[in-house]
């Protein structure tokens, strides 16, 4: 069954503070299919890992639109511990903003209708994303 490897995360300088996600999409062969950075001004490091997940089913609807990719699930990888047991229902989500995106990102799966698992990671293996992160908050996209 073929797939995609979607890595994920998000960075915040101060939390609050100056934010910045970054989104890795990989093929079933380990090749970048797609990937960005994105500066968000303000935010939380939770919001901030939270807007690169939702990010990444933006990417992902575009994948399967160009019709270049042909896959039948999905997996996230991040290292954001909470979220990822937020979005599996594993741990309650009590902060409002993070509510209304855990439920964003479950209404975006539902319309993709793309079988999905999420995993925690160490943070380790996911230094490209971070990277990405990163970069979007030093160079704010410009």
């Amino acid at each position: 069954m073929s797939y995609i490897k979607v890595f994920t995360d998000g960075a915040s300088k101060g939390n609050p503070g100056e934010a910045g996600i970054g989104v890795i999409i990989y093929d079933v062969n380990d090749f970048i299919v797609d990937s960005c950075r994105e500066y968000l001004g303000t935010a939380t490091n939770n919001q901030a890992e939270y807007k690169a997940l939702i990010k990444s089913t933006g990417m992902i609807k575009n994948l399967i639109a160009s019709g270049e990719n042909d896959f039948e699930s999905i997996e996230f990888y991040s290292d954001s511990e909470l979220m990822v047991n937020q979005v599996k229902f594993d741990y309650q989500v009590k902060e409002p903003e993070l509510a209304l995106l855990n439920n964003k990102f479950h209404v975006k799966m539902k319309k993709l209708g793309i079988p999905y698992k999420i995993t925690h990671i160490e943070r380790a293996l996911n230094k490209a994303a971070d990277r990405l992160a990163n970069e979007a908050i030093t160079n704010k996209n410009i």
